[in-house]
């Protein structure tokens, strides 16, 4: 009986693939993933919380603060966005837009957003 079970949830993803965006496919992939690394869901986290959070870096741009050059990139798990900021940087190897990474820092909630000031990441492949 359990195998009668197991196919009809083989079944149910077959159709939810099928039928979903692929927004919504993306967001399943990037969860998967996410359990795979041990990393926290982006969309639970709190203000002041120490986090190791994975997922896809959506766009990076250059916004000075303050007069000092600062490299900002919005990161999605499937779940939320946090942006990642890098004081007094420019550039970083490897972060680019569509990139995988998993990042490691204190969350801070401002105006309704997450950010993680000078996170520690490592880049996957």
């Amino acid at each position: 009986m359990s195998t009668a079970v197991e196919g009809g949830g083989r079944i149910r993803r077959a159709l939810r693939r099928l039928s979903a965006t692929p927004e919504e496919l993306e967001a399943d992939e990037l969860q998967v993933s996410r359990d795979i690394q041990g990393c926290q869901q982006i969309e639970a986290l709190h203000d002041r919380e120490v986090v190791t959070v994975f997922g896809q870096l959506k766009n990076v741009s250059l916004a000075p603060r303050a007069g000092t050059p600062t490299l900002e990139a919005c990161l999605y798990d499937g779940s939320g966005i946090v942006t990642l900021v890098w004081l007094g940087r420019r550039t970083i190897a490897g972060i680019k837009p569509g990139a995988s990474l998993v990042a490691h820092g204190r969350v801070s909630c401002q105006d309704g957003r997450r950010v993680i000031f000078n996170p520690r990441y490592e880049l996957q492949v």
